[in-house]
């Protein structure tokens, strides 16, 4: 079970495949929880604009699980950058724990905090409300302060490209321990991986199975490896693949099969992909079919590759 653990820049253990909570209802994400952990998972992922942080609490305790065996993480939303330990506060409060192992930046865009909603304030002409004064490095030291306090074990980044990690790194304290990306076997985002990797970052994956009706699940090529090594599913291969680059990945499920074959055949399949299994599946995305799922309209260039450059 060595594989199910990486280690991060700080020295800290993390489990290297964790439990997505990303919509999942309320009143389904505590019951996936309580599952989860009693089904071996050592690691939530969580943040304060997925709405369920409270329930994904009960799950914790329903567990009977202690706290401190759990790694768990949430994130500052976009409207808290200038409030960083106001938007943590609510989250220690809804998961009901004193600290968290790993919190990040969920997204590198600050917006309005006094805008016309409170998760997602919109401009007259429609777009996203962007608090354009402000300035991320700022937002970095926030997040420095609440290691500081000892509210949070480690920081990190989600959804930052090399292009925003270079705008922080020159006067960050310190280095995001991890950067929470986009990242499958349609959008494998291989060069980023590189820079993370210079940088001692650990890329984690969010939609490592794609999206709802996600096409990953019947592509050919991991579907084959799924029947060469006699695997149960292509989403074994799907995740196998990313654990075995050394990537954490964060399946979502709410159904208490899959919940547990998520961890499983992941472990099955990083046992035994072979080292040309991972060259055929690194190839899949630049052979015609590189698609993100995940592109949020926010009227500005984020620096990623394979993501249309708004229009002014």
């Amino acid at each position: 079970m060595a594989s199910h653990f990486t280690t991060l820049n700080n020295g800290q253990i993390i489990p290297a495949i964790g439990l997505g909570t990303w919509q999942s209802k309320p009143n389904e994400v505590a019951r996936a929880v309580e599952h989860a952990l009693k089904a071996g998972y050592r690691h939530i992922d969580c943040a304060w604009a997925y709405g369920n942080e409270k329930e994904v609490g009960e799950g914790l305790r329903a567990s009977g699980v202690p706290r401190e065996e759990v790694f768990i993480t949430s994130k500052l939303w976009g409207t808290y950058h200038r409030r960083v330990e106001e938007c943590l506060d609510q989250t220690l409060a809804n998961l009901g724990t004193t600290y968290l192992d790993l919190y990040l930046v969920h997204w590198p865009i600050a917006m309005n905090p006094n805008g016309n909603h409170p998760v997602m304030p919109m401009r007259p002409n429609g777009n996203r409300d962007i608090d354009e004064s402000w300035d991320l490095i700022d937002t970095w030291k926030g997040m420095e302060a609440m290691v500081k306090k000892g509210k949070v074990k480690a920081i990190g980044a989600s959804n930052f490209s090399q292009t925003v990690l270079e705008r922080i790194l020159p006067t960050a304290e310190i280095i995001p321990a991890v950067n929470q990306l986009e990242i499958h076997l349609y959008n494998p985002q291989l060069e980023l991986l590189e820079y993370l990797k210079s940088k001692k970052i650990v890329p984690q994956a969010y939609s490592p199975l794609g999206s709802t009706n996600s096409p990953l699940l019947a592509d050919e090529f991991a579907t084959e490896i799924a029947k060469k090594h006699g695997l149960k599913s292509t989403s074994d291969v799907l995740l196998g693949y990313l654990l075995a680059k050394d990537i954490i990945v964060l399946p979502k499920s709410v159904t208490p099969s899959r919940i547990e074959s998520n961890l499983t055949g992941t472990l099955e399949a990083y046992s035994v992909l072979t080292p040309e299994d991972i060259k055929i599946l690194d190839g899949v995305a630049a052979g015609g079919k590189q698609k993100r799922f995940i592109m949020p309209p926010w009227g500005i260039d984020l620096g990623f590759d394979n993501w249309p450059v708004p229009t002014k």
